[in-house]
């Protein structure tokens, strides 16, 4: 993309009298064989090159140069810059004529073809420079990364551009990027750029700047709508499934508490009946207040105000915390824990209200069989496994029981369906996973895995 400057003046003369002296001393032994009128021809050699590289100025006087060579040294009298016969003056008229013509076409062909040349520089720079924007998602490095393409090209020490208006100063030529009457960037290159630089950035480049950074900026705020579009259905999808949840599992507790609240009014019960239906108040409310912090830990996990106070904590006295806050099953749960499992680094409180909510889950399945809940180490994973026997998940619904407010399963007791969301958030927040295992009618199992720390970095627990 340089401009292509004339060749050197110096580099151009020696050439043409070079080449005139070599073609005027070729004529000399060709005399012999042709007549002299015929080897002017020779002399458009030099014209022609001439022409070619160094254009139509200095082409023409070669051609005169040539043509008093040939007079002066080939056509008789020599020696003299005299011609005799008629014939030779028109020899002469029409090798300039020739001449002339040779110059002007050969000046328009290299015209073209540096023309065709800074074309296709052009294509190549504005094609590079769109796959460096278009392609990154970095605005700033793709900028960064054209400025210095740019610079390559035209030879300079340094371009640098900036999507906000700068001026120039003392050290750097600002060159505005202007779309749709508005200034939208600017290019810097160095003060001292020669002006016919300055041109070519101005004619052929910044123009195609111009349109690449506008659709650079359409497309990020295409991106960000699309974004937030998103989020806007995703939210509105949220808020119709919460409140279809809480209108339903908020209504239940709070219908069974209202209805033993009056029984308790009634002036007949027995103390007995009046003790049932305080137990029907005490369970409902707790089911009710799991129900809210269920809520409450959803939302902060979906906004990521989920921040972990990390200590080190035994997975033993974790999971039997748990254990201490989830209504057992009927016939119990059923408990292995490997002895001198290494600690790990976690919020004790997160571990413990994520391994609650899976209990609770395999609770509900689980029938009349225990719930089975088995702790080991695995190569560097420290392996949680809890475990009912009832009626299985489907394959296809093995990692959406993980989605909130997703119900696969129906068990005695129901649920809100956002248990394991939690669990997933508060395990995930803690550097651990969770998985579902399960053939449908032979139970399920939730797996679960902790990268174990560095041997050295953990005290026994």
């Amino acid at each position: 993309m340089r401009p292509s400057g004339q060749r050197p003046l110096a580099t151009g003369i020696a050439v043409a009298v070079g080449s005139v002296a070599l073609v005027t001393a070729l004529i000399y032994p060709l005399k012999e064989a042709v007549p002299v009128v015929s080897t002017s021809v020779l002399y458009l050699l030099p014209v022609l090159l001439v022409a070619v590289y160094w254009g139509l100025w200095l082409a023409l006087p070669t051609a005169v140069v040539s043509a008093l060579a040939w007079n002066f040294f080939h056509i008789p009298p020599t020696g003299r810059f005299t011609i005799d016969e008629e014939e030779n003056w028109v020899a002469l008229a029409v090798f300039l004529v020739a001449a002339v013509v040779v110059s002007a076409l050969a000046e328009a062909g290299r015209a073209r073809a540096e023309e065709a040349e800074r074309r296709r520089s052009e294509a190549d720079l504005l094609a590079e420079m769109a796959r460096m924007l278009l392609g990154s998602a970095s605005v700033e490095e793709s900028l960064s990364a054209v400025g210095q393409r740019i610079a390559r090209a035209f030879d300079l020490r340094s371009v640098t551009i900036e999507l906000a208006w700068v001026d120039s100063d003392e050290r750097r030529r600002a060159l505005p990027l202007i779309v749709g009457g508005s200034r939208i960037g600017t290019v810097l290159v160095p003060a001292g750029t020669n002006r016919a630089v300055l041109d070519e950035l101005q004619d052929r480049v910044i123009p195609g700047l111009e349109t690449l950074v506008a659709a650079v900026r359409q497309r990020d705020e295409l991106e960000s709508q699309v974004i937030e579009t998103k989020a806007l259905r995703r939210s509105n999808v949220m808020k119709t499934t919460l409140l279809r949840s809480v209108s339903h599992d908020l209504r239940s507790p709070l219908t069974a508490i209202t209805t033993a609240a009056d029984g308790l009014a009634s002036d007949t019960l027995s103390e007995e009946s009046r003790r049932e239906l305080a137990a029907v108040i005490r369970s409902e409310s707790a089911r009710l207040s799991r129900l809210v912090d269920n809520l409450l830990d959803l939302t902060r996990i979906q906004a990521g105000g989920v921040a972990p106070r990390q200590d080190w904590v035994g997975l033993d006295e974790v999971v039997r915390a748990a254990i201490d806050t989830v209504p057992a099953p009927p016939a119990g749960f059923d408990v292995q824990i490997d002895p001198d499992l290494p600690a790990l680094n976690a919020d004790a409180a997160q571990l413990e209200r994520a391994i609650a909510n899976v209990l609770e889950n395999a609770s509900q399945f689980a029938g009349n069989e225990p719930v089975s809940i088995r702790a080991r180490t695995g190569g560097r994973l420290l392996l949680l496994r809890i475990s009912d026997r009832g009626p299985g998940i489907p394959k296809e619904d093995l990692e959406r029981v993980f989605e909130p407010f997703h119900r696969s399963r129906e068990g005695e007791g129901g649920g809100s369906g956002l248990g394991l969301a939690i669990a997933r958030g508060f395990l995930e927040a803690n550097g651990g996973r969770i998985r579902a295992e399960s053939l449908p009618g032979q139970g399920t199992s939730f797996v679960i895995q902790f990268p174990l720390p560095a041997p050295a970095a953990a005290p026994a627990s």
